[in-house]
């Protein structure tokens, strides 16, 4: 006691010191003058923006070159694919007449021979001048139909060859048509058409080995998707942009899509047919080499920075709050540092006994279990429930005493709190359960006026119910026989819900109200320890609450808690 009371005094004299040393704060003003005038903000931003520019221009034409490349072998990856596609369906059209094409068998052999040189064919049908199908080989029911409605067969009227953009048609799936028209010397001619799975073009796509979050698709001169995006649409979608000025040679361009974020989009078209194939890369991820190789000198620069006004944030905070409150600071500090020593003194004098007593309990649970493996293995037991029944009140007790310790501990701070969402009229009607026998056996009336849809709250079960328990065992030593305690629950605002506990008892002075949640004092005598108020304003305050006491002298006390509706910074 005699240190801690000479420690006070030390730090009352300091604080006297510094309240009457303004040099103090002219050497602190000093100080920050010297830090600004020593850092170089300015300049550092210069440096970095500077280089950050120039990186930012050279890192931007070494990324194009890839992601061009990378479009222009896949480009020529669909060029051969649809080029073989195509000679392979112009050979057939050549290489037999038109009365061979004709036969279903025949037409039926040619296309599984075709198929197993060349994958990606879905069906072959022969189709003569007026748009009839003649012969068909594949898995639908094409036989008959008149194509002069669609748009690919007049186009390969004209041109001789088509391949068609991603369409449905009578399939009802997306597919690519490749139609190729065939003219005899004697003026006869007809058309040879195959279809192809556009599901080749997927993995044509899928080789070119695109990095997370990049995206690569084709599509038509119209801006209809001819395969899925990962980022735009699915097949036969509209891009939801426009695609930029493109030629048959890939180039790269840095522009903002719909979402208005920045991407490096290279592009070219694919000969001979209407499509072109684009592929994305976000801007951002582009650059993130740039903070690799730079992280270093970025971190460096950014930590400074932060540091710098991080300490003149305070330093001048630190000015404005001693000169605006110093006097009220200086003695809160003063009365916060004597509870805390005492309270600490309390904390480690629990965390003692809390470890004294568990050692025994531990041997207690473990002779218990000892005898309940005994008596199991010897099935003929005599009196064997009544001895069940014994060791099953034995280990109860332990638990209750581990619960003690439990709370104990927590009070020392040795253990964490545990927050759960909790319905405080539940809690307060579980902790009436310990004391009702009591109250009914003193005739101590206990009223509840307890809001029914009170919202539930982040807390910690055990702790506030220890809260509930000490002010309930106060109030029912306060009353005597016949008295009266009353719960009131409430909304207080968006912040706070409300609990009172209010008795009819023999209240207490002014000064005893004041000093009740100091450790060690007690009204009690030698019944008392003085230390359950004490435990009950720290579980509250670390809680995140607030405990207050009204109480006259003879007529009674009523102790409030507000607790918050959120869990706050001190519950974590």
């Amino acid at each position: 006691m005699k240190s801690v009371l000479s420690g006070t005094m030390d730090l009352k004299t300091d604080l006297a010191t510094e309240i009457n040393s303004p040099r103090r704060y002219q050497l602190l003003r000093r100080k920050i003058v010297s830090l600004m005038a020593l850092v170089t903000i300015l300049p550092l931003l210069s440096l970095a923006g500077i280089n950050y520019y120039e990186h930012q221009n050279t890192m931007a034409s070494e990324i194009q070159a890839p992601l061009r490349a990378l479009v222009g072998k896949a480009k020529h990856s669909f060029e051969l694919f649809l080029a073989e596609r195509t000679s392979a369906v112009s050979f057939i059209a050549s290489a037999y007449t038109f009365d061979e094409l004709s036969s279903d068998t025949n037409l039926q052999r040619i296309f599984q021979v075709m198929r197993r040189e060349f994958t990606g064919f879905v069906d072959l049908g022969l189709i003569d001048t007026a748009g009839n199908q003649i012969s068909y080989a594949g898995p639908y029911d094409l036989k008959d139909r008149n194509y002069t409605s669609q748009d690919w067969f007049h186009q390969v009227q004209f041109k001789g060859t088509y391949v068609s953009d991603v369409f449905l048609g009578f399939r009802k799936f997306p597919h690519v048509v490749i139609a190729v028209r065939h003219t005899t010397e004697s003026g006869q001619s007809w058309i040879l058409r195959a279809t192809l799975d556009t599901m080749h073009f997927d993995r044509i796509i899928a080789a070119m080995g695109l990095e997370p979050g990049s995206d690569a698709f084709l599509l038509n001169r119209g801006g209809i998707l001819q395969t899925e995006s990962r980022r735009y649409g699915k097949v036969l979608g509209m891009l939801p942009f426009a695609l930029p000025p493109t030629n048959f040679e890939s180039n790269v361009q840095a522009l903002r899509d719909d979402q208005n974020r920045e991407i490096f989009l290279a592009s070219a078209f694919i000969a001979n047919t209407d499509f072109a194939l684009a592929a994305i890369k976000p801007r951002p991820t582009v650059f993130s080499t740039w903070y690799t190789v730079r992280a270093d000198l970025l971190f460096i620069f950014v930590s400074g920075v932060i540091v710098i006004f991080l300490a003149v944030y305070r330093l001048t905070s630190a000015l404005i709050n001693r000169l605006q409150h110093s006097d009220e600071q200086r003695m809160g500090a003063i009365h916060q540092m004597e509870h805390s020593q005492k309270l600490s003194s309390i904390g480690r004098l629990a965390a003692g006994v809390a470890h004294e007593i568990n050692n025994p309990l531990a041997i207690i649970n473990e002779k218990a279990g000892l005898m309940r493996d005994i008596m199991d293995l010897r099935p003929e037991f005599p009196d064997k429930d009544k001895f069940s029944r014994q060791i099953d009140s034995i280990l109860r007790s332990v638990d209750r005493c581990r619960g003690i310790t439990h709370r104990m501990l927590g009070f020392a701070k040795r253990m964490d709190v545990k927050i759960e969402t909790l319905d405080l009229n539940s809690v307060l009607e579980e902790t009436l359960g310990f004391l009702e026998r009591e109250a009914q056996y003193r005739n101590v009336e206990i009223r509840r006026n307890l809001v029914p849809d009170m919202p539930s709250i982040p807390t910690d079960h055990g702790q506030i119910q220890q809260v509930f328990l000490n002010i309930l065992n106060n109030a029912l030593a306060a009353v005597p026989d016949g008295g009266r305690i009353t719960l009131t629950t409430w909304d207080v605002d968006e912040n706070f819900v409300g609990v009172s506990i209010e008795d009819n008892g023999c209240g207490m002075s002014e000064e005893t109200a004041k000093n009740m949640f100091e450790p060690f004092f007690t009204t009690k005598k030698e019944k008392g320890t003085g230390l359950g108020m004490s435990i009950t304003y720290g579980i509250v305050k670390r809680l995140g609450g607030e405990l207050k006491v009204q109480s006259k002298l003879n007529e009674g006390t009523t102790m409030t808690i507000l607790l918050p509706k959120k869990s706050t910074e001190g519950q974590a």
